[in-house]
C-alpha cells in the first residue's frame, strides 16, 4: 500500500502541534515580540528586510523570522494569519519562517484558537523563563500593594506583589485589577515573563485570568517571608531573588543619600532643577538612604525609602527641611546620616536583583540584627577545630 502523499492545502494547526515535513500549514497567532533589521546579502553586497520576533497561539510560543515584510509596521498584539510558512528547527526548538511563498495578514482575536485551561502546560514558577508565555501556573499570593505609574502622559494603576508555589518565589505586576489578596492560592492563565535585571517576573494584563483554587500544598505567606538569611554571595551567584532575607553591617553609603529631590511626576531624583525624563521641574524634598550592606561573604546596596530613612536616622524630613538654615550643605547631612547608620548590623527582606554595578535589594522591611554571641563562638571554634585537623 502506498504511503499517502502530505496534502496540497494547508491546514490548520495549533503552534504546539508544529512538526517538520507535515506539509503545508496555516496559523493564526499573536505577537509577542517584533524587531526590524536589515541584513547584508553576501552575494551582491545589497540589504534585505527582516523582521523577527515571537508569536503565541495560547498553546505555545515559537520564534519567527519574516523576510521583506510590509513597510507598515508590525508591533506586539497584532493578530497574525500565515499561510504557508517555513516550519524549520534550531536547537531542538521549532521556528517559523516566512517568506516569497508565505501568505501573511491580519486576523481578528475572534480567530484565535480557544484553548481549554485544562490543555494549557502547567509550569512550576521556577520554570518560568522570558520569554514564556501560553502556560499556567498554580501559586500562593504572598503578598500584593497598588501603585501609580505614568504610561506616556496617562496615570496607571499597577498591582505589584510576590507568588510562591513552593519550588520558588517570582515577582509580578498585574495591569488589570483581578482582586489579588494575601494569602489567596489562584490559578492564573495567559500571563507572560518578562526579565527584569536578571530576574522573571510574571506579567498579567487584560489577557489573563484568575481563579481562586484551594491550594492546601502551597506555602503560606510566613513561611515565605520567615525564611531565614541567605548569603549575599548567593544572590550574586544566581543573579538576584524575587524574595530574599539578608544580615550584615553596614560599611557605607552611595549618593544621593540622604536629602534628595524628586520630581514631581516620575520620582526620579532630580539633579540641579532637572529630571532627565521630564527636562527642568520643581523637585519635591524626600529622604533616602542607599545602604552598603555587607555580610562577609560580598556586598549589596539597599535602597531604604523615606520611613526607613527616618527610622534609620533618628531625623525626619521636617527636621532636615528646617535645619538647612544652619546646614544647608547636603553632603553635612549626607555625613550626618553616615554616622547613624555606619556599622548597625541590619536584617533586610525584599527582592534583589543584580547588574553592571552588583546586587540592589529593594526593601520590604529592614530591622535590626541581635547577634547570638553563643552560637557565633560556637561556629568560630568549629571552624578552628576543623583546620587545626
Amino acid at each position: 500500500m502506498a504511503d499517502a502523499s502530505p496534502p496540497s492545502e494547508p491546514v490548520e494547526v495549533r503552534l504546539r502541534d508544529l512538526r517538520l515535513g507535515s506539509g503545508p500549514v496555516e496559523i493564526v497567532a499573536r505577537v509577542l515580540r517584533a524587531e526590524r533589521r536589515e541584513i547584508t546579502r553576501s552575494s551582491d553586497g545589497g540589504r534585505r528586510s527582516l523582521l523577527s520576533g515571537l508569536l503565541s497561539d495560547g498553546t505555545a510560543t515559537v520564534r519567527f523570522t519574516w523576510w521583506d515584510p510590509p513597510r507598515e509596521g508590525v508591533e506586539r498584539g497584532d493578530v497574525l494569519r500565515a499561510v504557508a510558512p517555513e516550519v524549520r528547527e534550531f536547537r531542538g526548538r521549532t521556528e517559523l519562517s516566512f517568506g516569497w511563498k508565505t501568505r501573511v495578514g491580519p486576523a481578528s482575536e475572534a480567530e484565535l484558537p480557544v484553548v481549554r485551561p485544562e490543555e494549557i502546560p502547567s509550569r512550576g514558577l521556577k520554570d518560568l523563563t522570558d520569554p514564556m508565555e501560553g502556560f499556567r501556573v498554580v501559586a500562593r499570593v504572598v503578598r500584593v500593594a497598588e501603585r501609580s505609574v505614568t504610561v506616556g502622559d496617562e496615570r496607571r494603576v499597577v498591582y505589584d506583589g510576590l507568588l510562591a508555589d513552593g519550588g520558588a518565589t517570582v515577582g509580578f505586576s498585574a495591569w488589570v485589577d483581578f482582586r489579588l489578596r494575601s494569602g489567596e492560592a489562584v490559578e492564573i492563565v495567559g500571563a507572560y515573563v518578562r526579565e527584569f535585571r536578571g530576574t522573571p517576573q510574571l506579567v498579567l494584563d487584560e489577557r489573563a485570568s484568575v481563579r481562586r483554587v484551594e491550594g492546601t500544598d502551597l506555602p503560606t505567606p510566613a513561611t515565605v517571608l520567615d525564611a531565614p538569611p541567605v548569603a549575599i554571595a548567593q544572590l550574586e551567584d544566581t543573579g538576584g531573588a524575587a524574595s530574599a532575607s539578608v544580615q550584615g553591617v553596614v560599611v557605607g553609603l552611595l549618593p544621593p543619600s540622604g536629602l534628595v529631590y524628586r520630581c514631581p511626576r516620575c520620582r526620579r531624583s532630580v539633579q540641579d532643577g532637572t529630571c532627565r525624563e521630564h527636562g527642568p521641574v520643581t523637585g519635591i524634598p524626600d529622604l533616602r538612604a542607599r545602604l552598603v550592606l555587607d555580610d562577609g561573604t560580598g556586598a549589596l546596596t539597599v535602597n531604604a525609602d523615606r520611613a526607613t530613612t527616618e527610622r534609620l536616622w533618628g531625623t525626619t524630613l521636617e527636621q532636615v527641611l528646617s535645619g538647612l538654615r544652619d546646614r544647608p550643605d547636603p553632603a553635612a547631612w549626607e555625613s550626618s546620616l553616615l554616622e547613624a547608620v555606619f556599622g548597625r548590623r541590619l536584617r533586610v527582606r525584599g527582592s534583589a536583583t543584580r547588574d553592571d554595578f552588583g546586587v540592589t535589594l529593594q526593601p520590604d522591611t529592614v530591622e535590626p540584627a541581635e547577634v547570638d554571641l553563643d552560637a557565633s563562638a560556637d561556629r568560630l571554634s568549629a571552624r578552628l577545630g576543623d583546620g587545626r585537623r
